[in-house]
């Protein structure tokens, strides 16, 4: 159990490919969004969500904030959660990826690097939304935060400037690509449902 590190929930996003909340869908007997708490409560003393619709999640009972740059996407959400922690560091895992192991997770803390984020490249893709950031990058975050482009693109070019740790995970005996699958599109969800009757 870490207490040096929050644990921070990413639940910000407009789902507009899913057409409906993808967090709040149902996984075998649990939310997506209940499985990724249980998750982080086994690892983080503390733990809170970051979103802008705070009312669906208040019965989790966990502390919501909202972002402070509104709809200017994922890092808008790390920059709140950044301001809004009480700890130098946070790890960040966004609602959309139910199949996420706590090894996983203690991995990339662990890994030795004096950078101030570290996130895997894994299953093909960079993947910044599971990962551990440092309350240095805040003055970067700020100004990249007030310019009105913040597409992925840019996210990543702000990867690339603040000097990101990439680590690559696949020869670990607990890795897997469908730890980072991520569910965006209905179809993502009848993928996800198979891995998750495969994986029980």
């Amino acid at each position: 159990m870490y207490s040096d590190i929050t644990g921070v929930i990413l639940a910000g996003g407009k789902s507009s490919r899913m057409g409906v909340n993808k967090a709040l869908l149902q996984l075998g007997k649990q939310k997506i969004i209940e499985r990724i708490v249980d998750l982080m409560c086994s690892i983080f003393s503390e733990v809170i969500i970051i979103t802008n619709t705070p009312e669906e999640y208040e019965f989790l009972n966990l502390p919501l904030f909202e972002d402070i740059y509104k709809w200017k996407g994922p890092l808008a959400g790390i920059h709140s959660a950044l301001i809004h922690s009480q700890t130098e560091k946070i790890f960040v895992l966004s609602c959309d990826v139910p199949l996420m192991s706590k090894e996983m997770v203690e991995y990339i803390i662990d890994y030795e690097s004096n950078k101030p984020i570290k996130f895997c490249e894994a299953a093909g893709y960079h993947q910044p939304l599971v990962g551990l950031y440092s309350k240095r990058i805040l003055n970067d975050l700020e100004q990249f935060l007030k310019n009105d482009d913040v597409s992925d693109k840019r996210f990543h070019h702000f990867l690339k400037v603040v000097d990101s740790e990439i680590i690559h995970p696949e020869k670990l005996s607990f890795y897997r690509d469908e730890i980072f699958f991520n569910v965006n599109k209905p179809e993502d969800f009848e993928q996800i449902k198979k891995f998750f009757t495969h994986s029980n």
